[in-house]
């Protein structure tokens, strides 16, 4: 598995859209770096938390679409935190939990499906079953991290029960259309390097 992810990994880019992915993946490492030296520690800990998720995508050999997206939307979901727009655009929040739960539970089905937890083929609603239940467990484990940082770290971290609610909704949302778009279109590339 992990010789795939390697083989995933340094595969050349052939296509805008690889290539965009790409861009936005150096982009997020030097922010990241750059905000060591610029940012307070939790905004450097926010933004550290993206870099997984951006290469993961490369790693998994997701098809360039939803790589580019993947890596963007789990970015601009970090960084929003940073830039404080939660507060400031009312209904973000719940955007960017649609969406980035939306595509980390696709990239969450193709682990499984690699790691042969599911059926990559068969039932047509398989995905779309896992990928909610996984979106659901993703979106109650960033909560938890939501609620440890407010309670241990800072209470600038706004935690409320109805948005914890409302943020796991939306999550439950985006991973199962992240399921359905999952039982009809293929997340992985042709020519990857299975895991």
């Amino acid at each position: 598995m992990i010789g795939a992810m390697y083989a995933n990994l340094k595969r050349p880019p052939r296509s805008a859209t690889a290539w965009l992915a790409d861009a936005v993946r150096a982009v997020a490492i030097v922010v990241v770096i750059v905000s060591l030296f610029t940012l307070p520690f939790t905004d450097v800990a926010v933004l550290s938390m993206s870099l997984p998720a951006v290469m993961l995508s490369r790693m998994a050999g997701l098809r360039p679409g939803l790589d580019l997206v993947t890596c963007v939307t789990v970015f601009v979901a970090a960084g929003s935190n940073v830039v404080d727009l939660y507060r400031a655009w009312t209904g973000w929040d719940l955007v960017v939990h649609l969406a980035c739960t939306g595509v980390l539970a696709a990239v969450a089905l193709v682990i499984l499906a690699d790691a042969r937890v599911i059926e990559a083929t068969g039932r047509r609603r398989t995905p779309i079953v896992v990928a909610t239940i996984a979106g659901l467990a993703l979106s109650a484990i960033w909560e938890m991290i939501e609620w440890f940082g407010y309670r241990f770290i800072t209470d600038a971290i706004f935690v409320t029960y109805d948005d914890t609610i409302g943020d796991m909704l939306a999550g439950g949302a985006g991973a199962l259309i992240a399921g359905v778009l999952a039982s009809r279109f293929s997340l992985t590339r042709a020519d990857r390097a299975a895991l």
